[in-house]
């Protein structure tokens, strides 16, 4: 089993990168391959609507001039994928949004690639808007119908400086709970395959309240 982590901060070794890697040392320990793709630090556009993935249905973006497509197939082959952000402006970064609303787009109207594989979000915050940008991230993965571990706390670490997120315990604590937990679903789900049949995927309802 393996899985990629996406570290949305621009700071390659901050803060985010450590709540991370709190959570894959725990994956590892349990036998499951990690990966992390720096995300932050790179020139990535937001979605511009124009409709090219739902008409080519071939997983990929229509947007060139980035790693979006590559990035999109790493999460297809992944059995989970962890998505780490610092705060801005008590959000998410910028060009981890990027991403994520791209990629999300791409893979819900390819018969929703990440449906069922497991996934879970971090959060690196000097003091405060950690839980408004986790609620944003779990928006995407409620939103593909991914199977979401959970911890003994929101999945927010604080510092400031980089490295300094280490010295929260109850932070680290919460690192390392959420990453036994993840590898525990990811073991549920891969044993279940072939024994549990999963739910049928229904066909998505749209509607609005204009009449």
């Amino acid at each position: 089993m393996k899985i990629v982590a996406f570290n949305g901060s621009p700071n390659k070794e901050g803060n985010t990168y450590h709540a991370i890697k709190m959570v894959t040392a725990e994956l590892e320990k349990e036998g499951i391959e990690t990966e992390l793709i720096q995300v932050g630090d790179k020139t990535i556009k937001g979605c511009i609507a124009c409709g090219k993935c739902i008409k080519s249905k071939n997983e990929q973006c229509g947007l060139p001039g980035d790693e979006v497509n590559d990035w999109i197939q790493k999460m297809k082959e992944a059995d989970g994928i962890l998505f780490g952000s610092p705060v801005h402006f008590s959000g998410m970064g910028g060009t981890l949004k990027s991403f994520m609303d791209r990629a999300f787009y791409v893979t819900s109207v390819n018969d929703s690639m990440l449906r069922h594989k497991v996934g879970a979000a971090v959060v690196a915050v000097r003091r405060s808007g950690g839980l408004p940008t986790f609620d944003q991230l779990n928006h995407y993965l409620c939103y593909a119908e991914m199977l979401l571990p959970a911890s003994n706390y929101w999945n927010v670490l604080h510092g400031a400086r980089p490295g300094e997120a280490t010295r929260d315990a109850e932070g680290v604590q919460i690192m390392r709970v959420l990453g036994k937990n993840m590898a525990w679903l990811m073991k549920l789900v891969e044993h279940g395959k072939g024994a549990i049949t999963p739910p049928e995927r229904e066909a998505k309802v749209f509607m609005n309240f204009i009449r």
